[in-house]
């Protein structure tokens, strides 16, 4: 399967052709497997940028009202909005080994920041107050937790000498770890839909009953063949890098759901649902505006079939977080900022001018999202280096 192939069946499948756009937030979430969540508004942008008149408030329905979607910490400790349905897989695989490892890495510092003798202990009983408090007072916030319970008092010291060094309270990594286990969910949003201001809420409370967490093995192999109807062909880098797994994890996985090796251009080795391997028509020409951290720009370990190596350090942090991005027919040009009023303009990275055509239907999407914003402005904490030296005033 070559790149072009790939390109065609990421416009497809992803729903950011404009052809093939889907109806509504769960329909944009079960395209990508999940959205990414870190920042607040990478959720309704990447909805919008799958969807036709789907609004802010449409979104916010859907992770609050209905419940349909989910925020769950999951792959590579990064936070994501789930399909209800797919919570089970994540909460006994990937959720899991990052609960394991918080538990490890906070307790290691409670220890040595001398909050505590026995930093396991003292989790323990910092997270048993928080599901009591919860479970009579409701959802509360990060805040109001912290002030009613002296169980998640505590704070730890980092980057001794470093620019980037502080100090920071325990109570939020305590939340982590509860989220983790699929304990407490980010609740109602408190905030305006571009914050994160969330209310921590028992999950039996939320979704009416507890999540019974697959075993690991099987959790694994239903991320990955979700994974693989959404971005396949991958290779295993690719999925053991999105899992945030083990490569033992992510070659299990592969075979407990069949799957079966395609070649790729470059020489490697990718791989493909047993069902899913019939050629894929090519697209017309398609422009797209992606949020930061989209999940498709944020999809693979491997990027070359769509992102030029040469363009990596003015659309990427230095430790690989995208910001915002501007899609030509499947590859990446370039990003897109705001002014002062909000409205939005693309901004093409050194060397990567796709012509006349493509600058055109870009402006149509800039256009489109300006439209959609309605004058809110989107601040973005993964903000690229071609982001930052296109800045508006």
């Amino acid at each position: 399967m070559d790149d072009r192939e790939r390109r065609a069946r990421l416009a497809r499948r992803h729903a950011v052709h404009p052809s093939h756009r889907v109806q509504d937030t769960v329909a944009a979430t079960r395209a990508m497997t999940v959205l990414h969540a870190t920042e607040a508004a990478t959720v309704h942008l990447a909805v919008h940028a799958r969807t036709e008149g789907t609004g802010p408030a449409d979104v916010d329905r859907a992770l609050y009202e209905e419940r349909s979607v989910v925020k769950q910490l999951a792959m590579r400790r990064t936070l994501f909005v789930f399909p209800r349905d797919l919570l089970p897989a994540a909460l006994g695989s990937a959720s899991a080994r990052v609960a394991a490892e918080q538990r490890r890495v906070i307790a290691r510092d409670v220890e040595a920041q001398a909050v505590a003798d026995d930093g396991a202990a003292w989790l323990e009983a910092a997270g048993g107050a928080v599901l009591r408090h919860l479970a009579e007072r409701g959802p509360l916030p990060a805040r109001q937790l912290r002030e009613d319970l002296p169980e998640l008092a505590g704070t730890t010291t980092y980057g001794l000498g470093k620019s980037y060094g502080g100090t920071a309270p325990l109570a939020p990594r305590v939340l982590t770890w509860l989220g983790a286990q699929g304990l407490v969910v980010r609740g109602a949003n408190s905030g305006h839909w571009r914050l994160s201001r969330p209310t921590w809420t028992l999950t039996t409370d939320w979704l009416g009953g507890a999540v019974e967490p697959l075993p690991a093995e099987e959790g694994y192999a239903e991320l990955v063949r979700r994974w693989l109807r959404t971005f396949g062909p991958g290779t295993v880098e690719d999925v053991q890098w999105w899992l945030g797994s083990t490569k033992t994890a992510a070659r299990a996985a592969l075979s407990a759901v069949g799957a079966v090796p395609v070649g790729l251009d470059g020489g490697s080795t990718g791989w493909l649902l047993p069902d899913d391997v019939d050629p894929v028509a090519d697209v017309e020409p398609w422009a797209a505006l992606l949020p930061t951290l989209d999940p498709t720009t944020m999809g693979w370990r491997g990027r070359e079939f769509y992102l030029d190596p040469a363009l990596t350090t003015y659309l990427f942090d230095t430790n690989g977080n995208a910001g915002t991005t501007a899609w030509w027919g499947g590859r990446l040009v370039g990003a897109w900022v705001q002014d002062e009023d909000g409205a939005v303009r693309v901004v093409l990275a050194p060397g990567a001018d796709p012509g006349a055509e493509a600058r055109a239907a870009l402006e149509v999407e800039a256009r489109r999202l300006t439209r959609w914003l309605d004058g809110v402005r989107i601040s973005n904490v993964y903000s690229s280096q071609l982001m930052k030296g296109a800045a508006l005033p």
